[in-house]
């Protein structure tokens, strides 16, 4: 579905990717972990067109979206949850929900995908005509996800969606993720929780210094630099 081929990014003069490749297929969680600067987020942001790609290509289902404006990016099915605190609190639920339907005109098609969030969300049906401010950090990352999938995307990039919740909620979110691939979203996930990471995914990535240095399945959980760095030598 996504193919990254010799991938160089950054930031104007500032050079974070040098030549990376990574795939995503169908119905598939990809994970990307590694240490912070290591250019796990430059990676999506760069398949959404907002940071500076000098070289390499971007494929995502056959067609070269390396130049495409992330409007367009949008509308081919590519839908972005960035992390931190990303909803409209001045909004309601509804409203911050139907932003993430700004490409879609056909009113029967955006109920169909109010419905759909409310039921994989029953908060936020609960509380649809609140305004965003008043949700609690879960309720946030549910809405903000929700709006992602308003969107109708089949490829979903997300950056640190666990950021700041807790055990119980990351568990929660975790469990959503991994509906959603059942229902034929791939995904392309940064997560700090690496163990989480990799028991989710069905392949992980591990980028050091704007380099892939170790790509596999659950098995990496085996490997000793994976334990020792990044699991503080267990699991």
């Amino acid at each position: 579905m996504l193919d990254i081929k010799d991938l160089h990014s950054g930031y104007g003069e500032l050079r974070v990717l040098k030549g990376i490749d990574i795939e995503v297929g169908e119905n598939e969680i990809v994970a990307l972990i590694g240490p912070n600067g290591a250019g796990k987020s430059t990676v999506i942001k760069s398949v959404f067109n907002i940071s500076d790609v000098t070289s390499g290509n971007i494929t995502f289902k056959g067609q070269d979206i390396t130049s495409l404006k992330t409007h367009e990016i949008i509308k081919l099915g590519i839908s972005y949850l960035n992390q931190g605190k990303i909803n409209f609190t001045n909004l309601t639920v509804r409203e911050n929900l139907t932003i993430g339907a700004d490409q879609i005109f056909d009113p029967g098609t955006v109920q169909d995908g109010l419905e759909k969030v409310y039921t994989k969300f029953p908060d936020l049906k609960t509380k649809e005509n609140e305004l965003a401010y008043t949700l609690s950090g879960g309720q946030q990352q549910m809405l903000a996800l929700g709006r992602s999938l308003m969107q109708r995307p089949s490829l979903l990039l997300m950056d640190e969606p666990s950021l700041g919740l807790s055990p119980k909620l990351q568990q929660e979110l975790f469990a959503t993720i991994a509906s959603l691939r059942d229902e034929g979203i791939s995904m392309l996930i940064v997560e700090q929780n690496a163990k989480k990471a990799i028991e989710l995914a069905d392949r992980t990535y591990l980028l050091e210094d704007g380099n892939v240095v170790l790509e596999g399945g659950k098995e990496i959980l085996e490997n000793e630099a994976i334990r020792n760095v990044y699991l503080g030598g267990r699991y």
